[in-house]
C-alpha cells in the first residue's frame, strides 16, 4: 500500500482489512478517533508500537505520559509537528 492509498481510504468508515493494528490505530487517528487508535496499542511491547503510543499520548497533551514511551520506544519518529511525525510512522510501517 502507498501513502496515497493509506489517505485515500480515509473516506471509508472503517479501516482497510489487509491494514496491521498499528496502520489502523493511525488510521483511526486521523480520522479523529483517538481512543479506538489508543486502544490498538495500549498494550503492545513492540518498538513501533510504543512509538505508536508515545505519539498517540503527545497528540492527547500528556507530554510526561509520551516521553516514557519514547523512551522505551526511541525517538527516531519524533517531529516537531504532529502532522509530520504522524506521517513518518505511516510511512515507516508501510515499507
Amino acid at each position: 500500500m502507498t501513502m496515497d492509498v493509506f489517505r485515500g481510504s480515509l473516506v471509508q468508515d472503517s479501516p482497510p482489512q489487509a491494514l496491521g493494528t498499528l496502520l489502523a490505530a493511525l488510521w483511526w487517528d486521523a480520522k479523529g478517533d483517538w481512543a479506538r487508535a489508543h486502544g490498538l496499542v495500549d498494550e503492545l511491547e513492540t518498538r513501533d508500537g510504543m512509538a505508536v503510543h508515545a505519539y498517540l499520548h503527545r497528540k492527547e497533551g500528556v507530554p510526561s505520559n509520551a516521553d516514557y514511551w519514547y523512551a522505551r520506544a526511541g525517538t527516531e519518529f519524533r517531529r516537531n509537528e504532529l502532522a509530520d511525525e504522524w506521517e513518518a510512522l505511516v510511512a515507516a510501517l508501510l515499507r
